[in-house]
């Protein structure tokens, strides 16, 4: 990715578009927010290697944003080349992750250099290993799920705008649908099946806002109060307690997921009030493992702000909303609603647990997002010409 940078930006000005590029809001906040990591690299001593590896982590996506966004805008051509890449990798993942879940062993990833002390293979809902939680090629089952939960919208929004070909192609589209839905529970990720929801729940709002009605919305209201009403009915059954609660008092696990959750938040959330400046890029997350103090933050938010300050974390939310507001402007476009129904839904995930950190989502969200915004970036006055 940074091989690309010197290539795209020789490009840019050679198009004679640099001025139009750096006076567009967006990318000028990403490349404050860039500008901010050297200046907090250069103030905070911190460890060579965390340093590093908490700027990559930090920056990839918007990098690779803003790498997708000028060369969709250079050539056109190639937002179909990306869809399509994209498109044939989702099948791949999917398809995999289905395998590992069903008809492979569990633990086939360690063929491939997946183990304890790299990635696990696979992971079960509280040391109960009657409930396996597979990864498929990801980091593990939580981003596995953010990225199914993605998918998933991107279907949901195609079929809403396309009613007639949704109905001609309806058994193809329902077998897609439940083979990703089977992976998705396959995870056992209770924030990705929320991400979902609130995905699902907003491509309908945006889509179907002429037939809400009050009948529509008591029938919507009294499919929720049954769902939670079953979920408290059953409290104490083997399946609430482990997919829903994932606190099983007969399981083998000393500390449930949600307890560590709760100390892990409490934790940071404490140590982003005591340093409004942070504590220095590479300060938390899988880029401190290897310091003196490592801490792991389970919230997007706060990870950044531990990092970068409370200005960095305002900086990063005005970025984030932005894209999300384009995104939204565009809502008409079928992908443009899917991945905005996606950003909700890993907005959310974001507040449980740190969902930029796993490249492959992250890449892959905010790739689309520069795909369905690079069209509508002007030129001249005019806007970049291409297709949806």
């Amino acid at each position: 990715m940074l091989l690309a940078v010197p290539f795209v930006l020789f490009l840019v000005y050679k198009e004679g578009l640099m001025n139009q590029f750096t006076r567009d809001r967006l990318l000028q906040l990403i490349g404050f927010y860039a500008l901010l990591h050297i200046v907090l690299l250069l103030y905070f001593q911190t460890d060579a290697y965390q340093k590093a590896a908490g700027l990559a982590i930090d920056l990839r996506y918007l990098l690779f944003f803003t790498l997708v966004f000028c060369i969709v805008v250079l050539w056109p051509k190639t937002r179909h080349i990306f869809l399509k890449v994209g498109i044939v990798a989702a099948a791949i993942s999917i398809t995999f992750a289905l395998l590992q879940a069903t008809l492979l062993p569990h633990d086939i990833l360690k063929y491939i250099g997946y183990s304890d002390s790299t990635i696990a293979t696979y992971q079960t809902v509280d040391k109960n290993s009657d409930y396996i939680r597979v990864n498929g090629t990801f980091r593990g089952p939580n981003p596995l799920g953010a990225y199914v939960g993605v998918v998933l919208s991107l279907l949901f929004a195609w079929a809403a705008a396309h009613k007639k070909k949704a109905r001609e192609h309806k058994w193809l589209l329902v077998g897609t649908g439940i083979l990703a839905a089977t992976v998705l529970w396959a995870s056992y990720s209770r924030s990705a099946f929320l991400a979902l929801f609130v995905g699902f729940v907003a491509i309908i709002f945006i889509s179907f806002k002429n037939k809400i009605n009050l009948r529509n919305i008591l029938i919507f209201s009294t499919f929720i109060f049954m769902i939670v009403s079953s979920i408290v009915i059953l409290r104490d059954s083997s399946l609430v307690q482990n997919v829903i609660l994932h606190d099983n008092p007969t399981t083998g696990s000393s500390v449930d997921s949600n307890t560590a959750h709760v100390d892990s938040l409490d934790q940071g959330l404490e140590r982003v009030i005591l340093q409004p400046f942070g504590a220095g890029i590479g300060s938390t997350g899988s880029a401190s493992l290897n310091s003196e103090n490592p801490l792991i933050i389970e919230n997007q938010y706060l990870l950044i702000a531990h990092e970068t300050g409370w200005f960095g974390l305002g900086l990063f939310l005005v970025i984030y909303l932005l894209i999300m507001q384009r995104l939204y402007s565009y809502r008409r476009d079928w992908l443009a609603l899917g991945v905005f129904a996606g950003g909700l839904g890993l907005a959310v995930i974001g507040l449980l647990l740190p969902v930029w950190v796993d490249d492959t989502v992250s890449l892959v969200w905010f790739g689309l997002a520069a795909i369905v915004l690079a069209p509508h970036f002007k030129i001249d006055g005019k806007k970049n010409a291409t297709s949806n």
